[in-house]
């Protein structure tokens, strides 16, 4: 299968003030199409070919570096765009809310230790709530890998890479954390991946 751009799910300005049209103009339309184009061109003549997405980005990883950064940046991204919502924020659904607690002590606890896991990844990276071994746990990953190619599967993502906040927030990574799980994030979605996973 050939990698292919979507279309965000909502207008470039729907996400402001917390991310801006111009943020998303530079990260959805050149960032992301250049991971699209690059993993394409990579893809061809590999073993991979013909592959679904995870299937490629878990196959990929630790032997072909190229591939395995744009595919697993397309996958990641994928999942980024629909993670936000204009007037997200708010309620978590019940059976989620109700498993947050159980592994990780309360929506509070959740919210500030997937918040530091984002602060203290180190560059580039991501910060994840994962499904491992029946629970859900918080973790951090550098540049394009997931919970995907560490025996997890990701229900919520959060790019760290500058060029995710960088135009909005300056180098205020904890605020742009932050603005994203107070009122960016669409808990609906990661409900319905958090169903899928279990």
């Amino acid at each position: 299968m050939s990698f292919t751009l979507p279309e965000l799910p909502y207008s470039h300005d729907a996400l402001a003030p917390y991310m801006s049209r111009e943020t998303l103009e530079y990260h959805h339309d050149k960032h992301h199409l250049a991971y699209v184009n690059n993993g394409n061109n990579l893809l061809k003549g590999t073993e991979w070919e013909g592959q679904s997405l995870e299937e490629i980005v878990k196959g990929s990883f630790g032997k072909n570096a190229g591939l395995f950064n744009n595919a697993g940046q397309h996958f990641n991204h994928l999942h980024f765009w629909n993670w936000m919502k204009p007037n997200g924020g708010g309620a978590i659904p019940g059976e989620l809310e109700k498993k947050i607690i159980e592994d990780l002590g309360s929506v509070e606890k959740m919210k500030e230790d997937f918040i530091q896991a984002g602060v203290t990844q180190f560059g580039s990276g991501w910060n994840w709530l994962a499904v491992k071994d029946g629970k859900i746990v918080v973790m951090k990953t550098a540049n394009g890998e997931s919970p995907l190619v560490h025996g997890a599967t990701p229900i919520l993502g959060c790019d760290v890479w500058e060029h995710s906040y960088y135009i909005d927030y300056r180098n205020r990574r904890p605020d742009y954390l932050k603005a994203f799980v107070e009122n960016l994030v669409n808990w609906d979605y990661v409900a319905e991946l958090y169903s899928k996973a279990i």
